[in-house]
């Protein structure tokens, strides 16, 4: 499948491949059809993350350039991330070179930002724990002035920050966008209240999709944090009461929900946490009934993903129709609903 090389400029316009896991029926349909895909009493949940500029371009106290990509911030003010070698976004993440090694203790610029080195993690050399210098607001400040969004090489040109940024975002937890909702602009939104279905929204904090290490993507996705509000989880018991549907928009927001059910003995409820939980076939939600997420191949971690709602033959078959029909994949790609009528 080719991937989408830029965002649209009207997000919504994109295609939308309808999957029934049930009875195996495949539509091609728009994504402006989403309204009439959904029935009065569904509920739509969204991940209102927005997506920092986790990329930080800069060298090692030898002078080796470096690119650093955040993964996550942890509790104690420390982040983890991961050490790219020289190139940038023109070069896959497959193809740069690697970095030179690191040592704790050992401080790295970045463009004007500044971070030692606290450990480094299993299971990859290139997994580090960084401190950085700047703290509280002016880490922030400094981390918009010198970060930049994270690459891909298969778009036209770099991205700027608001290009990966949902209609919804809100705090700044992600390092990558979550894409499964960037099709859904305000006027999809306001036509899908219009037509009877709620929005709910929680925060979680998307992670890296790809480093280019084989050792470490095989670990990914790494341990999430998310906030799932009291407002969403009462929105959520009432559309199962009333029968409704609770569809989430992308794998993140699955992994928030049914994660946080774990942790409850089974009843979600409202509250903070991190999710090391892990989608695919096997996996049977408790919370969510359907999915909306981006269009991904067979052999990817993200069709791994997609076989906890719908079984590996029928995505596999979804897969061919797309292709045939000219679906894009990737960020700014084409959208795949799985879920029954």
């Amino acid at each position: 499948m080719n991937a989408a090389r830029w965002p649209r400029e009207q997000p919504d316009s994109g295609r939308l491949l309808h999957v029934a896991p049930r009875s195996g029926r495949i539509d091609d349909v728009r994504m402006a059809e989403l309204p009439r895909m959904l029935r009065p009493g569904d509920l739509l949940v969204l991940n209102d993350a927005a997506t920092l500029p986790a990329a930080l371009h800069g060298h090692t106290e030898a002078g080796a350039p470096i690119e650093l990509r955040l993964v996550a911030r942890e509790e104690e003010g420390t982040w983890t991330a991961v050490l790219f070698g020289a190139g940038d976004w023109r070069t896959r993440t497959e193809d740069r070179p690697l970095p030179p090694p690191v040592s704790p203790g050992e401080r790295l610029v970045l463009g004007g930002l500044g971070a030692r080195v606290v450990a480094v993690l299993p299971p990859s050399p290139r997994l580090l724990r960084v401190s950085f210098e700047a703290q509280g607001a002016a880490l922030w400040a400094a981390l918009y002035r010198a970060g930049r969004p994270v690459q891909y090489a298969h778009v036209e040109r770099p991205l700027a920050l608001w290009h990966i940024q949902t209609a919804y975002a809100a705090r700044p937890w992600a390092v990558e966008t979550p894409s499964a909702g960037l099709p859904l602009t305000w006027a999809l939104l306001l036509d899908l209240k219009r037509r009877g279905v709620r929005l709910a929204s929680l925060t979680h904090a998307a992670g890296l999709s790809s480093t280019g290490d084989a050792v470490l993507d095989a670990a990914l996705p790494r341990p999430e944090r998310f906030d799932v509000p009291a407002a969403s989880v009462e929105a959520i018991h009432a559309t199962r009461a009333s029968g409704g549907r609770v569809v989430a928009v992308g794998t993140t927001v699955v992994r928030a929900l049914e994660g946080r059910a774990a942790q409850t003995g089974g009843r979600l409820e409202a509250g903070e946490g991190v999710t090391d939980l892990l989608l695919g076939p096997g996996f049977v939600p408790r919370v969510v009934d359907g999915l909306l997420s981006g269009m991904h191949e067979p052999g990817t971690s993200h069709f791994t993903l997609l076989q906890a709602f719908a079984p590996a033959e029928l995505l596999r078959a979804a897969t061919v129709l797309a292709e045939a029909h000219g679906y894009l994949g990737h960020e700014f790609g084409d959208s795949c609903l799985l879920l029954d009528p």
